[in-house]
């Protein structure tokens, strides 16, 4: 059995991430309220950020897991 070291972020790498998409999200936020137009169009470009956020969280999850299960170390009785 390998007992290879997981490597995990620290705390503060984790906060900073966090800290950092809340500003984002903030910013975009203000910044389509803030904008000289129609009703409809800041709607339409808030639907479309979340549109781009969810989309982002997936594929970060769908790539994670790729790599999750190509490094994965298989047992002695499940090598394919």
């Amino acid at each position: 059995m390998s007992d290879t070291p997981v490597k995990q972020n620290t705390a503060a790498f984790y906060g900073q991430a966090v800290a950092s998409f809340a500003v984002a999200i903030a910013a975009t936020a203000i910044g389509i309220y803030q904008l000289d137009a129609d009703p409809w169009v800041r709607a339409f470009l808030g639907i479309a950020v979340l549109y781009l956020v969810t989309s982002a969280f997936t594929l970060a999850k769908v790539i994670r897991d790729r790599q999750d299960s190509a490094n994965r170390a298989y047992g002695r009785f499940e090598q394919p």
